[in-house]
């Protein structure tokens, strides 16, 4: 593989996950300078914007799963503003992405604190995620809940 190669699969990633707020109806717009949000999503008729990071990830095979690691940056998970960051997991494995793990930045900041999920290294929390036919499961918690969770982007009909 190329020494590049999770810089293709981070734009890669994004791209995949943009297609999907698009097929829902919503606008999408990358910033011209990445201090944080990868994706704005915009409901045009009413202007509701949603801020979105994407964490894109290759799998590595188990025995009857596939699991997956991110980081992401303490200081941006604690940092609560007017609008909440939705965290997109996306995960490429068996050459075809993973349905999105969608999850707001405050319920992701109360699964670290209450619930102890991930694993803190200096400036950052890793996510290990292990995928089986019926689970998706992080520090022994279930997420699957949150596997194409769009509540917060309901389709739009036009």
């Amino acid at each position: 593989m190329k020494k590049n190669y999770h810089l293709y699969l981070g734009k890669a990633g994004h791209l995949a996950v943009m297609s999907e707020f698009l097929t829902r109806g919503w606008n999408v717009a990358i910033p011209e300078v990445d201090i944080g949000d990868d994706i704005f999503v915009v409901q045009d008729d009413n202007g509701t914007l949603r801020r979105v990071q994407v964490k894109t990830s290759t799998s590595s095979t188990r025995i009857n799963s596939f699991s997956a690691r991110f980081n992401i940056p303490l200081m941006q998970l604690r940092n609560i503003s007017n609008i909440l960051i939705h965290y997109v997991f996306i995960v490429r494995h068996d050459n075809r992405w993973t349905k999105p793990l969608i999850i707001r930045q405050d319920y992701l900041l109360d699964h670290l604190q209450q619930y102890k999920v991930g694993s803190k290294h200096k400036f950052q929390v890793n996510l290990y995620f292990s995928y089986s036919k019926r689970k998706i499961v992080c520090s022994g918690l279930d997420w699957t809940k949150y596997e194409s969770d769009f509540t917060d982007f309901p389709l739009i009909e036009y």
